[in-house]
């Protein structure tokens, strides 16, 4: 039976790993994991830990191995293997950049030519799929040649030749870093880029998928579980789902938003249908509110439409006062965001919707995992936004000490740690059901002997409304507004 984690950054819940250490003991006890986001050196790159220089130590402003390998004593521990690239700045990049074909570490990163050995054409260049703006490539002096080296994210964050001997061996170094230092679930980022097939989108194709699975079985091996992170077509995430110990459910973040919105539970009802059971129960991240996830790709049709996907940025803008749509960001590929730039409370704007939607996420099968920011009910931080020009900061808000007491006073925040603590409850080990009860409510059930937990919600002419009810021997627990679950 496995309970609910936390993510969050090793600088910003409190400022250190001690204060983070602090909280898990105490006011967060109820959590039985953590994901600690790039913790690498160093930690405040160009993207925020995700461009790591030595991917293979604890970045020393915030700590050493021996910090995470105490915390893995009592949680059990997620840690990023950043798979598609590292950092131009990374000695393994800096040698290549000296001594071209001469270093040990030629080969590790992806030219162009080496994925188009006679030559691209426009069609064939321009069909790679990108989150960001412009060509995945950037030139750069490597030995006195200018060679044109992959860059699908950003300048700096040169991608990796996953295939080459030296690109293996990389990975190799960081996963034993990482088994030493305690980390018990290894989160694959970006790996859905890793593989370039031309003639393909490059985007989790067969051979990614082929890639994922040898990678998985490796890990594996080493007695680590496999969190995969792709934010795809939803038939994508079916596909990859076998291959790994957990797959995110990046579908039902915005689903739920669709039927908050609407009052409408259809699309939601669709996905429960087929929805895998190894899941990573998510709403909002780090990166922002997913919402691509559950639409059209590729001439594919979604869970919902590109109007339904429209009216949610729009809705989203209007609870936000229109900062969701300035933090936003639209790819040059698509006509809407992939993501909203806001923090989950202010996108909903309404406690009683926020907190039934963590509930629907604490009752599906998976794992929940919460974001800190989303834990202490944050509101966008717009001074972070203006300051880096990064959309994405707005739900990264750094939180002081005092900070994080007045938000445990919250009904809010207590909620949802009431939930954290209901979801050690032995009837998750027993039998989950769901049911459509009309086209705007909605009943999820577990059931485990003569326990059992069903959580109702309905959506109706823009309010919502829930009942928790908890069934036992012991007699029946009823809960149905926030204050009531803050109490649970």
């Amino acid at each position: 039976m496995a309970g609910a984690s936390i993510l969050v950054y090793a600088e910003r819940l409190g400022g250190s790993l001690s204060h983070i250490e602090k909280l898990l003991s105490n006011e967060l006890s109820d959590f039985s994991g953590i994901h600690v986001l790039p913790f690498f050196h160093p930690f405040d790159g160009d993207d925020a830990g995700f461009d790591p220089i030595d991917h293979t130590i604890v970045d020393p402003r915030l700590g050493s191995w021996e910090d995470f390998r105490r915390i893995s004593k009592t949680h059990e521990l997620t840690a990023d293997l950043i798979i598609n690239h590292a950092s131009n700045l990374s000695p393994e990049f800096l040698d290549w950049q000296e001594k071209g074909d001469a270093s040990e570490f030629a080969g590790m990163f992806l030219t162009f030519d080496k994925v188009f050995p006679t030559g691209g054409t426009e069609e064939t260049i321009t069909s790679f799929y990108r989150p960001r703006p412009g060509l995945p490539f950037t030139a750069y002096n490597v030995a006195g040649t200018r060679r044109l080296v992959w860059t699908s994210f950003m300048p700096s964050q040169v991608d990796i030749d996953v295939r080459h001997p030296a690109g293996e061996a990389y990975i190799d170094r960081v996963l034993d870093a990482l088994e030493s230092g305690g980390v018990k679930v290894v989160r694959l980022d970006a790996v859905g880029y890793a593989i370039k097939t031309p003639g393909t989108d490059s985007f989790m194709t067969k051979e990614t998928l082929e890639y994922v699975s040898e990678l998985s079985k490796k890990i594996q091996a080493r007695g680590m579980r496999v969190l995969v992170e792709v934010h795809a077509h939803y038939t994508q995430q079916l596909e990859i789902a076998p291959l790994v110990d957990l797959i995110y459910d990046f579908q039902t973040a915005p689903l739920l938003l669709h039927s908050i919105f609407t009052s409408n539970v259809d699309a939601l009802a669709s996905w429960l249908e087929i929805r895998p059971d190894n899941c990573l129960n998510v709403l909002d991240t780090h990166d922002g509110y997913g919402v691509i996830d559950a639409g059209p790709i590729g001439g594919r049709p979604g869970l919902i439409t590109q109007e339904d996907m429209a009216n949610i940025f729009a809705v989203a803008s209007k609870n936000t006062s229109g900062h969701s749509a300035k933090a936003s960001v639209v790819p040059q590929w698509f006509d809407l965001p992939h993501q909203i730039n806001a923090t989950l409370p202010a996108i909903i704007n309404d406690d009683t919707s926020y907190i039934l939607a963590r509930a629907v996420q604490f009752l599906l099968p998976g794992e929940p995992q919460v974001y800190y920011v989303g834990l202490f009910n944050g509101l966008d931080d717009k001074e972070l936004f203006e300051k880096t020009g990064n959309g994405r900061e707005v739900n990264r808000h750094h939180y002081s000490a005092e900070e994080i007491d007045r938000a445990l006073q919250s009904d809010v925040t207590m909620a949802i740690l009431g939930l954290a603590r209901l979801r050690r409850h032995e009837v998750f080990s027993g039998t989950f059901g769901w049911q459509k009860l009309s086209g705007s409510s909605m009943r999820l059930s577990w059931v485990s002997g003569s326990t059992e937990l069903s959580l109702e919600f309905e959506f109706a002419d823009g309010k919502t409304s829930f009942s928790l009810v908890l069934k036992e021997d012991s007699g029946i627990k009823t809960f149905s507004s926030v204050s009531e679950l803050a109490d649970l």
